[in-house]
């Protein structure tokens, strides 16, 4: 982004009312006519929506944002909670040059483009947790899930799906998340959902710019920079066992790597925690 962040308001939007795309443009500024924006009040899931029904390829990065979603998904099926006015829910359809190689590391390239924007409006405390968080002082802020589009023939394409929780309902009950926070909890200004909204894209397509001619590599410093578990004992899970070890950070492809007693290892998947002391 060039020049200074834009003003923005508090958060005090009354419940229900839609993203007002024209301010999502304004914030996105020139990059403005690389996007197709649409806003709903509700759908299921909009990482479902650009998934089962994707736009034609028309040389844009086809958004959809969603006021609430019904059946929002995480990852390894965890479900992603949304309320109207609470939090900033969307999808973006990237397509990628014919021929390129399955695109690797977009999740933490989505990760730190967020990070960069809220960094910006002055948040604090912001970290990266492998593969697709971003925590702020260590308290879950915000989920990224990306979706590779199926089926032969087509130019490559991924949804990458973000949720970020501005001002969660004091009632708001998270099953199986322990650690969910939102910026509110922690003092930081609340920023017009829609001006919100359009600084991340302007952030994502700008590191994805990047990332489509240089690969993961030349933002794997900034990703490192920002690891919640940098040289910390961790415990990862998956099918296939339990793997502990010191987070030396990820790869040029995006891999995670643990140093262990039987040296380096590389984890394409998993779910990362701290190990427990002792």
């Amino acid at each position: 982004m060039t020049g200074t962040t834009p003003p923005f308001a508090p958060l005090h939007s009354p419940p229900g009312l839609a993203l007002d795309p024209a301010l999502t443009l304004a914030a996105l500024g020139h990059r403005a006519g690389a996007f197709a924006l649409r806003v709903v009040d509700e759908c299921a899931s909009t990482n479902s929506e650009l998934v089962d029904h994707p736009p034609a390829d028309d040389g844009r990065i086809h958004v959809l944002a969603a006021e609430r979603q019904t059946a929002g998904r995480g990852r390894r099926g965890r479900q992603w909670q949304s309320w109207p006015g609470a939090s900033l829910t969307f999808s973006a359809l990237w397509r990628f040059a014919p021929g390129s190689p399955v695109p690797a590391g977009l999740s933490l390239v989505a990760g730190l483009a967020l990070a960069r924007a809220l960094e910006k409006l002055g948040v604090q405390g912001l970290q990266l947790k492998w593969p697709n968080d971003v925590l702020v002082h260590g308290e879950k802020l915000a989920g990224i899930l990306v979706e590779l589009l199926p089926g032969r023939g087509r130019t490559p394409a991924a949804v990458i799906g973000i949720g970020v929780n501005l001002q969660l309902p004091a009632d708001a009950h998270i099953p199986d998340q322990p650690g969910v926070t939102d910026l509110s909890a922690h003092g930081s200004p609340l920023p017009d959902r829609a001006t919100l909204l359009g600084l991340l894209l302007a952030e994502l397509h700008d590191l994805f710019e990047l990332y489509a001619t240089a690969g993961f590599a030349a933002l794997r410093g900034a990703w490192q920079q920002r690891n919640a578990f940098a040289d910390l004992p961790v415990r990862i899970s998956g099918e296939g066992g339990e793997l502990t070890g010191l987070c030396a950070g990820v790869d040029e492809d995006g891999a995670l790597l643990i140093r262990g007693e039987a040296g380096l290892s590389r984890v394409l998947s998993g779910e990362v925690s701290l190990r427990a002391a002792g």
